[in-house]
């Protein structure tokens, strides 16, 4: 008798990292029209985010974490290079994939944030359709890791 074992959605799971409301349905949007249907979590600046991650400050950790985080870098509270500095040291969080979403075209962001080791790193605001076409290569990213 072959006992079949449930398939796990293999879907990945992303976290956007944004504060700016416009932003984020602008993902969502983009997300939509590329029929992305991995699950989104969002959090508004990086302590919310770290606090998603591991479970704190009586907020629920994702589980299972997100395998790639969408990140701005200008953000109140706690900033997106300094998010990732916080992740980078964590043993758990380290291997996430980070691809920073910001308008900063600071050549000293650029740098900080490849020397954290972001997968990508997308300049904002892109027309919408640019943007679209930026998630849709993200999604391709995505896909071949859910294949993995």
């Amino acid at each position: 008798m072959e006992v079949k074992i449930p398939v796990q959605n293999k879907r990945l799971h992303i976290l956007l990292v944004e504060d700016d409301e416009v932003d984020i349905r602008n993902v969502e949007r983009a997300f939509k029209k590329n029929h992305i249907a991995n699950p989104l979590h969002i959090a508004r600046n990086g302590l919310e985010a770290l606090d998603m991650l591991k479970g704190n400050n009586g907020v629920a950790r994702l589980d299972p974490l997100p395998k790639v985080i969408l990140l701005d870098l200008n953000m109140p509270k706690m900033g997106g290079l300094e998010f990732l500095q916080a992740i980078r040291n964590d043993p758990d969080l380290k291997s996430i994939s980070v691809f920073v979403m910001t308008t900063s075209d600071e050549e000293s962001d650029k740098f900080a944030a490849y020397n954290l080791n972001v997968a990508g790193y997308i300049l904002k605001p892109l027309s919408f359709e640019r943007f679209v076409k930026a998630v849709s290569i993200l999604n391709h990213y995505w896909t071949l890791c859910e294949q993995l």
